[in-house]
């Protein structure tokens, strides 16, 4: 990864991580910039080393997803880094067996978000639903190597709490269930 090249916080919601660029649709203080984040023309072509979008992309369906990953492919440069956590299917299944409580899934599968902005009914639902061969085949497809799962432990963003540290039972982060599925993938 560059060390030259900015790092973009795509879907960043309320989390702020220092050093990246924030983009959400939600008005918060540390919004660099209140965008959508499927569209970036704010930066230009190979601009940017690091791509994060935590719990953001799973609001796309299958078919938008491809021009997502182009848009934000656009942006990486060369062997820039896509990093993404969304809620792992596989995971809530084992979650759903082990407890037998459709509650502990309903919101990582079906989640519903309001997007705190000046429009009282911005409301954003979950769409997909992603195991890490189907995230893989996806973004293989789309212009992307080297692509495997990553430890948020090992990343410049691990001390700042987001859904890609998503455990059942909640913050049981030595013994439970990770639910997010962390896949990085570099732009070829």
């Amino acid at each position: 990864m560059s060390a030259t090249g900015k790092k973009i916080h795509l879907g960043c919601g309320k989390r702020y991580i220092p050093g990246f660029v924030h983009v959400d649709l939600a008005d918060f203080a540390h919004i660099d910039y209140q965008h959508r984040i499927d569209r970036l023309p704010m930066f230009e072509d190979n601009s940017a080393s690091l791509i994060y979008s935590c719990h953001s992309f799973e609001y796309f369906d299958r078919q938008q997803a491809k021009e997502v990953l182009a848009e934000w492919r656009r942006v990486l440069e060369p062997e820039g880094v896509l990093r993404l956590a969304v809620p792992d299917f596989e995971a809530l299944i084992k979650v759903y067996e082990k407890f037998g409580d459709l509650n502990r899934v309903l919101g990582p599968l079906y989640g519903r978000w309001a997007v705190p902005s000046s429009n009282p009914d911005s409301l954003i639902y979950h769409r997909t639903v992603y195991d890490f061969n189907s995230l893989q085949d996806l973004l293989i497809q789309n212009g992307f190597s080297e692509v495997r799962r990553y430890d948020w432990r090992n990343t410049v963003h691990k001390d700042y709490d987001d859904y890609s540290q998503s455990y059942v039972p909640h913050m049981d982060k030595d013994r439970g269930i990770l639910i997010s599925l962390n896949v990085e993938g570099v732009k070829e």
